[in-house]
């Protein structure tokens, strides 16, 4: 969330940013108008409450003289009820200026790139080298169904569309994935952690779900309560309300999750295959860190995130999302993107975002430096360590043999029990 003196004090600057994301429904005169409202009413009730204090002391020294203080007293009350009715007002005022606040999107960061969507994304780095295939490499779907570890029929029969049924060796390969990508990270020194997959509403709105995403998410209504739609909902929260030190930063967290997302909008985007479920798991790295750290933390949870699909030799890309394709709680966001060569295209398997004091605000997540007493707003930032159904289907098609057989990347194999290659029945 914005702060509102910001926004007051650099109205042009943030239009201009705002309109630069494609959000031109932020009514900013509305909320000038708000704040001078608020602003009047906080200086009357002030006025008020100085009038107070002043009669108070004229009635003690009338009772002292023994003088009738009746109608004074009177005046007193009155005050009163004119500073509770002003305080009404302005919790009213505050209310609506918080609901604005709140559906207004981050501030982009100004290195990242001006443009309309995903096309106007911009290419940082690349790595690895296409496997040339002597043979037309499968889509990851066909792959699955022909070694029969994804049950593609049964999960919708289980659930809906855009649900999936892992079975034997499948399920062991996704197993094997997230020990691997907890294990490599919490070596570099994230903490683990196993967090709820429900939260409450103040939770979502923490990391900036709610209340613009309400559509994306899936609710327990009897509750009140809403599954994770990844694990930075929970992991980022976990210090809302509370002054850290600033000798506990940085905080770097990781989490295992399965992650629920109702996909609205996406009717007839990649229907098949493993790309876009509705349920799916993900490790998640999250940090809270110093403001003047936070941009080379994005660039290190860049390179810890990279470094799976490193291990795993599978080739990939990484894109500076422009203005018009940033995500709305995101100041800056490096998305990596996996090869495929079943689909012959590039796909997203992690996305690491710098949120800046966004989320921090919204969370109300404050830290105090050592030996001053002001507290301020830390950055977080978080990103997928990585997706791992999309690494799944990624080492699906980029293994693959011409016998339909896949061979397991050798780092994977002792959490495989040995296993090296997953052949057709």
């Amino acid at each position: 969330m914005l702060d509102l003196r910001f926004i007051v004090a650099n109205i042009e600057l943030v239009k201009e940013k705002t309109h630069a994301r494609g959000y031109n429904d932020v009514d900013f005169d509305l909320i000038l108008e708000l704040d001078k409202k608020r602003r009047k009413i906080i200086q009357t009730v002030e006025k008020y409450k100085n009038e107070r204090n002043e009669i108070s002391k004229q009635i003690g020294v009338l009772k002292k003289k023994g003088e009738n203080t009746k109608d004074i007293e009177e005046k007193v009350k009155s005050i009163k009820v004119e500073i509770e009715k002003l305080d009404e007002d302005l919790k009213n005022v505050e209310a609506e200026i918080k609901g604005i606040l709140l559906r207004i999107p981050n501030l982009i960061d100004d290195t990242i790139p001006i443009g309309d969507d995903e096309n106007d994304n911009v290419l940082y780095k690349e790595w690895g080298k296409k496997r040339d295939f002597d043979f037309e490499p499968k889509p990851h779907w066909d792959i699955a169904e022909a070694l029969d570890i994804v049950d593609f029929e049964r999960g919708v029969k289980l659930s809906k569309s855009r649900f999936s049924l892992y079975k034997g060796l499948g399920a062991k390969l996704e197993r094997a994935l997230i020990n691997f990508m907890l294990d490599i990270q919490t070596k570099k020194g994230y903490l683990e952690l196993m967090p709820p997959y429900l939260v409450n509403e103040q939770t979502m709105i923490g990391t900036g779900q709610l209340p613009k995403f309400e559509e994306e998410l899936f609710k327990c209504e009897r509750d009140n309560l809403y599954l994770i739609p990844t694990a930075e909902v929970p992991v980022t929260n976990i210090y809302a309300n509370e002054i850290l030190s600033e000798e506990e930063m940085p905080i770097y967290m990781t989490a295992y999750t399965p992650c629920f997302r109702r996909e609205a909008g996406s009717h007839g985007k990649d229907v098949r295959g493993l790309i876009r479920q509705h349920q799916f798991n993900k490790v998640e790295l999250v940090k809270i860190v110093k403001p003047e750290d936070s941009a080379d933390e994005l660039e290190k949870l860049l390179q810890d995130a990279e470094e799976i699909l490193q291990l795993l030799n599978i080739p990939y890309r990484v894109v500076t999302l422009c203005s018009g394709d940033i995500g709305f709680s995101a100041a800056k966001t490096y998305d990596i993107e996996v090869w495929l060569p079943g689909l012959g295209t590039y796909k997203e398997i992690s996305s690491c975002s710098n949120f800046k004091d966004f989320q921090s605000r919204r969370a109300n997540i404050k830290f105090r430096r050592k030996g001053t007493k002001k507290v301020e707003y830390p950055h977080t930032l978080n990103g997928s360590g990585l997706a791992v159904g999309r690494t799944f289907l990624a080492i699906l098609e980029n293994y693959q043999q011409k016998d339909g057989s896949v061979i397991i990347p050798e780092v994977l194999r002792k959490y495989m029990d040995g296993i090296e290659v997953i052949e057709l029945s």
